[in-house]
């Protein structure tokens, strides 16, 4: 939905993630581990911001930590008791509900809810104290009384920490101020967690609309049920990435609305991967097109049925417009880029058969170029050039692939109109074609790899100091271009690298010499020759 507001409505976006590092669950979890509130909370954060960085969703612009607001956190909750909205007792703060209702509507986001002891008992944490200290039981913590062994800082009211979600509202009007445009979370989180932020923010701030719109996301679901712990159904997206790539996730989350139950299953997930097959074999036919496209040589001249494409692309664009307006309906444009691609396939398959010269290349291009932009706002994509991107270490792997790309697609399309033909003859020659052109590109592909075998591994990566500032005496790079130490699992990837490198290094370096012991050998018995 970032992507969507800021890449293709072209709204300044501002985006500020709030990460909860202390809370009951995490205390209670690091007591089990015996570890530090602060190391369990700052691993998993690690751990969530590089499973995001995987799945290409973009960083925030902001990141605030509740353990860096504590001082921020106190001055929030005083300003509230200071406007009449919360009491202290007993070393905790609570927020009044009932003085709150007199003036503002508690519980915009979900009232049916307001009373219900189980949602409120959830939102106060299993660490808090009850209702003893409360003056109405719909009141919430601002601020806890720190029981013996839990995090605590000085506060007006005594050591305690901060409540759930005082935190939040806290940290948001510190960057965003009083009103913010959008906020997003789970559905689960209404109530009391959201309903909770809107009381006490405007409370704060002595107005009656803190937040403009909310967006609320669906509920994961695992085969059907709800994914929790407790049912056993539970996967991490590591896990989710073992089977599938981050652009199958991606493509399988632009399936669903957003704010509808999500069901995550082999299935679906089966079909986001024949959707990617699907245009990843458009773009390949595109690119060939364009490729072989020679305009001194071909007609440019539309004819009914490049008009007609051409009007279906028009209309498809503002279909796509309409559902991005409708809610950010994303599994509506995914079915309207298939159908422009079913389209296209078709138009392309009737130039061939009606023998017409071939499709236009720069109606392929526009068709393609458009799903690409697309793509690229919807993070599927993060290039400028059409299609998917393939990419390697050493070389541009699509660059190198373009050729068989070539062959295979013109021996379908052989092959195909011999068979409309019942013509074997044609069939046989196309396949020598084909052989005779893939052993060509097998050895010139063996070159490419004799020639970087050359390279010592110490040179390796040396030359790319485009990624690169600095190597150890081996030659493995240990700073990135910006200076950053290099990460460890990419490390271990480089690591692979080398040491494959390194074989093929001693393979060549072997050959050398065995072909100069084979050239003295020689040069030996033409001398005793002679002699």
């Amino acid at each position: 939905i970032r992507r969507i507001l800021k890449d293709y409505f072209r709204y300044n976006v501002s985006f500020v993630m709030n990460i909860t590092d202390i809370d009951d669950k995490i205390i209670n979890r690091a007591r089990e581990q015996n570890i530090p509130f602060t190391s369990l909370a700052r691993k998993w954060e690690v751990a969530f911001m590089e499973d995001m960085k995987t799945l290409k969703v973009m960083p925030p612009d902001v990141l605030t930590r509740v353990s860096e607001y504590i001082p921020e956190i106190i001055k929030y909750v005083a300003t509230i008791i200071d406007n009449g909205y919360a009491y202290e007792s007993n070393g905790s703060v609570y927020f009044n509900t009932s003085d709150f209702s007199k003036k503002h509507n508690y519980a915009k986001l979900y009232p049916w809810a307001v009373g219900n002891s189980q949602l409120l008992a959830e939102g106060e944490g299993s660490l808090s104290v009850g209702v003893a200290d409360k003056k109405n039981p719909g009141d919430f913590a601002l601020w806890k009384k720190s029981k013996e062994g839990e995090p605590k800082w000085q506060s007006p009211w005594g050591d305690g920490r901060p409540g759930w979600h005082i935190e939040c509202s806290a940290m948001a009007s510190d960057i965003l101020g009083g009103t913010i445009d959008i906020h997003t979370g789970g559905e689960d989180l209404k109530f009391p967690h959201h309903d909770n932020e809107l009381a006490q923010s405007e409370a704060y701030f002595n107005h009656q609309q803190w937040v403009n719109y909310f967006i609320h996301s669906g509920h994961l679901h695992i085969d059907g049920r709800k994914m929790a712990k407790s049912l056993k159904n539970f996967i991490t997206i590591r896990e989710a990435l073992q089977s599938y790539s981050p652009r199958q996730i991606r493509l399988f989350f632009l399936l669903h609305k957003y704010d509808s139950v999500m069901d995550y299953s082999d299935e679906g997930l089966s079909h986001a991967r024949s959707l990617e097959k699907s245009f990843s074999e458009f773009f390949a036919v595109v690119k060939s097109y364009i490729r072989d496209h020679d305009i001194m040589s071909s007609s440019e001249k539309w004819s009914d049925s490049e008009k007609l494409l051409y009007s279906f692309l028009a209309s498809t664009k503002e279909e796509v417009h309409q559902a991005l307006e409708d809610n950010f309906n994303t599994p509506q444009v995914m079915l309207l880029l298939s159908e422009l691609v079913k389209k296209t396939n078709s138009y392309i398959a009737s130039i061939k058969e009606a023998n017409e010269g071939g499709p236009k290349a720069y109606l392929l291009f526009s068709i393609s170029e458009y799903i690409t932009s697309m793509f690229k706002v919807f993070g599927v994509i993060d290039q400028n050039e059409i299609g998917f991107p393939v990419s390697g270490s050493a070389t541009n792997v699509e660059e190198v692939a373009a050729p068989f790309l070539d062959a295979i697609n013109q021996f379908r399309n052989v092959v195909r109109l011999a068979a409309r033909a019942k013509d074997a003859g044609e069939v046989l020659k196309e396949c020598d074609r084909i052989r005779d052109q893939q052993q060509a590109a097998n050895a010139a592909k063996e070159a490419e790899k004799y020639e970087r075998s050359k390279i010592p591994p110490s040179s390796l990566f040396r030359s790319s100091k485009d990624k690169y500032s600095e190597w150890d005496e081996n030659g493995m790079p240990t700073k990135d271009v910006d200076g950053k130490e290099i990460s460890k699992s990419a490390l271990k990837n480089l690591k692979k690298e080398y040491d494959a490198h390194s074989k093929l290094h001693q393979k060549y370096l072997s050959s050398v010499s065995s072909s100069s012991s084979s050239s003295s050998s020689s040069n030996n018995n033409n001398n005793n020759n002679n002699n």
